[in-house]
């Protein structure tokens, strides 16, 4: 990493610093208020150098990029700040601790065997995701679900830009802002182990211009590895649909997953979701990004 690409990445996990401090209250952490105004919300810096047991000078030259951290601070930073998983994976990258294997910045494929299990699951919507969270391949019941992937440009073939930049895949999602949230979220925790990507520097840099909403969320340094949950949908041929959402990561490169959705049996939106993909019964060969 060049210097100036160093003092970036510092500068960053200061943000980000701040940004998590920002949302915690004394109470949240089992501090006493003391009652003074404060200035900014939630914590100062005082505060969080105290939850971590290190100076404030210490913990200020950390925030302020001056500093790189040493493990064993950015453990207990992350306990004083309470991060969640995603959160401490991102806060190790930026400080140049990463707590498992970078990506390989690889060409993005999808293998075989992936597209014969995509071709089977003919009942539930299903796709693989990359990096940026570009959507590599799909089956026939996503199709259904969604939208024709395979209509769309390849620069348009994003799960994230979808959410937040297609009219259509917005209005489909109820509970778009959760969704969107997440997406932009987990899009965030690739730029800790990648800052000179310009493909994810153009595709942030682009949904900032054009969606208030991301800007305001992609600021905030929000950052998440969910894997399942649940969505809810609004479908205008089948009505409304509650799938849980699974993803699994791939066995052959840490940055491609797998999702498929699946409703629970017996339920109405197993027989709507049902119906749906039976109409396109006759197309159930997976399709890839070219």
């Amino acid at each position: 990493m060049t210097e100036m690409a160093d003092r970036s990445t510092r500068a960053e996990l200061g943000a980000f610093l701040k940004a998590r401090r920002a949302e915690l209250t004394p109470a949240a952490v089992g501090l006493a208020d003391d009652g003074t105004l404060r200035r900014v919300p939630g914590l100062r810096r005082e505060e969080v150098a105290r939850l971590a047991s290190i100076s404030v000078d210490y913990y200020s030259r950390i925030e302020q990029g001056r500093l790189q951290a040493s493990a064993t601070v950015l453990g207990a930073l992350a306990r004083a700040l309470r991060l969640d998983a995603g959160q401490q994976t991102y806060l190790y990258e930026l400080a140049g601790r990463p707590t498992g294997r970078r990506i390989r910045r690889g060409p993005q494929r999808v293998r075989p065997s992936t597209h014969r299990l995509l071709d089977q699951l003919d009942r539930s919507p299903a796709m693989v995701l990359g990096r940026y969270n570009d959507i590599l391949a799909w089956n026939a019941a996503a199709t259904a679900l969604y939208l024709d992937f395979a209509q769309l440009s390849p620069h348009e073939r994003n799960y994230t830009r979808l959410l937040f930049l297609h009219p259509k895949f917005r209005d489909l999602h109820v509970e778009w802002e959760t969704a969107a949230r997440v997406s932009a979220a987990t899009l965030r925790l690739e730029t800790a182990g990648n800052p000179d990507d310009a493909r994810l520097a153009d595709l942030a840099g682009e949904l900032s211009v054009r969606s208030p909403e991301f800007r305001q969320w992609w600021g905030g340094r929000i950052v998440s590895s969910a894997s399942y949950g649940t969505k809810h949908f609004q479908h205008p041929v089948a009505g409304p649909l509650t799938l849980e959402c699974d993803t699994w990561a791939s066995p052959d490169a840490p940055d491609k997953r797998l999702m498929v959705l699946t409703a629970e049996p017996g339920s109405p939106s197993a027989e709507a979701l049902q119906i749906l993909t039976s109409w396109s019964a006759d197309d159930t060969s997976t399709q890839s990004a070219p």
